[in-house]
């Protein structure tokens, strides 16, 4: 029924994802094995003249170009921290992650379901997700420990802090044990506000529907209208003497008050 209504209420939505899917099929048969083959330990170690890797130049081009398959126009504010840094987003979709990717490439903590979900699982995979068993402290304490390697060893890492996709009607609280390799790495901590849609209009649209799953949601933004995805990379915030409980409370605000913006 919920399906049927969606089609009367948006008539576009099967032209959309007609034009849509063959894009979607061409970019998983061509780009995918070329983004596979840029994926190495050799090209990891390469650097264009920009200082990026070139594996991460690869996943970026592929991400973005994803993003332009599902009709988001992507706009970008201010400017993601080069090198080891610590990123905190809030977690909309299984999107967020392709978003960011397609401006700066992280190694991002995630729920070890997604190294299941098609196509999103394996390029997060190849990014170097570090997943986490929820519910599982030993899982978390290996998680934390990979995590300060990385930034020791100056790389990024890239949490989302509510913990799980929301709604989308708010920002929820970011939990502050997770802040805990920045603390103890010393590294600089930025905020990213992640917003679909005029001002943020799309969220709940963009959102996980009550019960829906991955591929269902996948399938129903592939016939969504186009619209603008925005990324905001907001000024990062220092590890200082209060801890990991203001680090975290300080990103949240920074982030509510990005996404309250008009």
């Amino acid at each position: 029924m919920s399906s049927i209504l969606s089609e009367s209420a948006d008539p576009l939505r099967a032209f959309r994802f007609a034009i849509r899917a063959p894009l979607l099929l061409l970019h998983l048969l061509i780009a995918l094995p070329l983004t596979l083959l840029a994926i190495n330990p050799l090209t990891a170690r390469w650097r264009l003249a920009s200082g990026e890797r070139v594996d991460h130049r690869a996943i970026r081009l592929w991400s973005t170009v994803m993003l332009r398959v599902f009709g988001f126009r992507v706009k970008r504010y201010g400017t993601p921290l080069p090198g080891s840094a610590f990123f905190v987003a809030n977690h909309i979709c299984w999107i967020d992650i392709t978003l960011i990717h397609s401006q700066r490439v992280l190694g991002f903590v995630a729920k070890a379901e997604i190294s299941r979900w098609p196509l999103v699982g394996w390029l997060a995979s190849r990014a170097g997700t570090i997943y986490h068993h929820r519910g599982n402290n030993e899982s978390l304490h290996g998680v934390m420990h990979q995590m300060l390697e990385r930034l020791h060893s100056g790389e990024a890492v890239g949490v989302f802090p509510e913990g799980r996709t929301t709604d989308g009607t708010e920002v929820r609280t970011f939990h502050a044990r997770i802040f805990q390799p920045a603390v103890l790495a010393e590294a600089a901590v930025q905020p990213i506000a992640l917003r679909y849609g005029e001002g943020g209009n799309a969220q709940t649209i963009i959102a996980f529907a009550p019960g829906e799953s991955f591929l269902a949601n996948f399938l129903r933004l592939l016939g969504e209208p186009s619209r603008i995805a925005e990324v905001h990379f907001l000024p990062p915030v220092q590890p200082s003497a209060d801890g990991r409980r203001r680090l975290a409370q300080t990103c949240r605000e920074r982030i509510v008050e990005a996404m309250s913006s008009r």
